[in-house]
């Protein structure tokens, strides 16, 4: 698929997944939901009641990510933070109360119906230190060395220049700023179309990274100490009804699919300044 049929394909997913929770309906990541769940394992008890309590019921509802990024990362008072792919808002809305009023939260979205609903999810919450702007990952509009936290909630999966975002994000935080994603990879290799089929369920749109490819392009747009934490592990039972669905001999390909899809947090960080001052003389190095 062109990268301009990804975009606008993604684009008309979320932008449908906003006029279902307009309408009253929630916004579930796979594409069917698990037997008597209301919805399925990727998308489900990502945050907890002490989290749901603090945001709209809209937000909560518009969430298709596959992790909770506001849980694991470190957050202080004063930090600026920038989720990427924000959504309907629900991590920008709980990282604002982390960083508390002397800090910051941009959300950051290039679809119309989400950034309306993020909105009146940001008006509902009363909360003043939250910016959404519209945008794409790729072209983040924000200057250079202006961020200390990135966060993205099964997002980046999505682009179909994960280079480019990766650049991106490095350009804008500060010297040790910090990157902390939820997002789905894969592990190991497998056929090229049960790994295609199972990543449109798991990952929206079908566009995962390896876990070691996930790394090497952290590392090669600056990035050091990257950790990669499984935070769900997909078997082959959360996938059965889905692939079933697509005309695939699930118990053929089991070896395929069990345990090679995951939820994970990556973390990575920007050098410091320090790091990135050339040596001047015979006794800078020291």
């Amino acid at each position: 698929m062109k990268d301009a049929n990804i975009k606008e394909a993604v684009k008309e997913k979320y932008g449908q997944a906003a006029l279902r929770v307009n309408s009253g309906g929630s916004a579930c990541c796979g594409a069917a939901p698990a037997s008597g769940s209301g919805c399925d394992p990727i998308t489900s008890n990502l945050y907890d009641a002490s989290q749901s309590d603090q945001i709209p019921p809209e937000a909560l509802l518009a969430s298709l990510g596959c992790g909770n990024p506001t849980a694991l990362a470190e957050l202080n008072p004063g930090d600026i933070v920038l989720d990427l792919g924000s959504g309907g808002g629900i991590d920008v809305l709980l990282s604002a109360k982390r960083v508390t009023p002397t800090g910051k939260a941009y959300g950051l979205d290039m679809t119309d119906k989400m950034l309306a609903l993020a909105n009146e999810n940001k008006r509902q919450a009363g909360t003043d230190n939250v910016e959404f702007l519209k945008g794409e990952i790729e072209h983040i509009p924000l200057p250079e060395n202006s961020v200390d936290v990135i966060i993205s909630n099964c997002v980046i999966n999505l682009s179909a220049d994960k280079d480019r975002v990766l650049r991106e994000a490095f350009r804008v935080l500060k010297p040790g700023g910090r990157l902390a994603v939820s997002d789905v990879v894969t592990r190991g290799d497998m056929l090229p179309e049960i790994r295609e089929s199972v990543l449109l369920w798991v990952g929206c749109i079908a566009g995962a990274l390896e876990e070691n490819a996930y790394r090497s392009k952290l590392e090669s747009a600056g990035f050091e100490q990257v950790e990669i934490e499984p935070t769900r592990i997909y078997q082959l039972k959360d996938a059965r009804e889905f692939l079933a669905g697509e005309g695939v001999d699930v118990e053929a390909v089991a070896s395929q699919v069990d345990g090679k899809f995951i939820s994970a947090f990556i973390r990575a960080v920007k050098p410091s300044s320090s790091k990135d001052v050339a040596c001047c003389g015979p006794a800078c190095c020291n």
